[in-house]
């Protein structure tokens, strides 16, 4: 179970964030809190770990909050201001979320830092994340947005600031890291198996060995990435 609390002096935005943390099973809310000394004295006895923090607060912002934490628990900033991210990363945060905050967006950085503390383990999205086919993602192509449907794409494949998507009919090439294109695609879709391949699940036509075989094209298993897709694989 990861404890957590909700430190914001918008009432609504508390109601949000709980409504958010109650979908997931491996969440527990311990506190909520629209006063962020109260938060800092309450932490003080009962640590969590993990705190989704305000920036612009009255008496204690989200900074100077973070600056008497000193790192004691994992940080996930929500924020209607964009202005605030650098120096929030300067302190270490999970991510940094903007309001209003989707829930899909949520869950993004509430596996990171799931992750974070228990790097050997993947928590279960909830059944609404979940779709078995269907969906898309616009990437850009030199001066144009496409759109590619996640149906139809077998795996992609990193070269250095660019990626590779492989669809079953042609080949897109993206000015953009495979870090951000994995955490755009659906992770109950679609895995990293490499530091330079992602595939889709279901275009699997057989594993031997460290090599996965889809279609025609041989995508190795790097060493860091095989346990957990094997488990990923045991558990489908």
């Amino acid at each position: 179970m990861f404890t957590c609390m909700v430190i914001d002096d918008e009432p609504l935005a508390i109601q949000l964030l709980a409504n958010h943390i109650g979908k997931l099973p491996f969440l527990e809310l311990t506190n909520e809190f629209n006063d962020p000394m109260e938060a800092l004295l309450s932490f003080s006895n009962h640590p969590v770990d993990l705190i989704f923090l305000d920036i612009q607060m009255p008496q204690l912002n989200g900074i100077q909050f973070m600056k008497l934490l000193q790192n004691r628990s994992r940080v996930i900033i929500t924020s209607a201001y964009q202005k605030y991210a650098i120096e929030g990363f300067e302190h270490d945060v999970v991510d940094y979320l903007l309001k209003p905050i989707r829930f899909e967006r949520f869950y993004k950085a509430v596996e990171k830092a799931y992750k974070l503390k228990n790097p050997d383990q993947q928590p279960e999205p909830p059944k609404e994340l979940q779709p078995a086919t269907g969906g898309y993602i616009f990437v850009k192509v030199e001066t144009r947005m496409v759109r590619i449907e996640l149906d139809d794409i077998l795996f992609v494949e990193g070269l250095k600031n660019y990626v590779s998507i492989n669809t079953k009919t042609q080949k897109f090439i993206s000015l953009q890291t495979m870090k951000q294109l994995e955490e755009t695609l659906p992770h109950n879709r679609f895995v990293r198996v490499h530091k330079s391949f992602i595939i889709a699940l279901d275009k699997i036509s057989s594993i031997e060995r460290q090599e996965i075989t889809i279609q025609d094209r041989i995508v190795p298993i790097g060493l860091t990435f095989q346990e957990q897709f094997f488990k990923l694989l045991d558990a489908l």
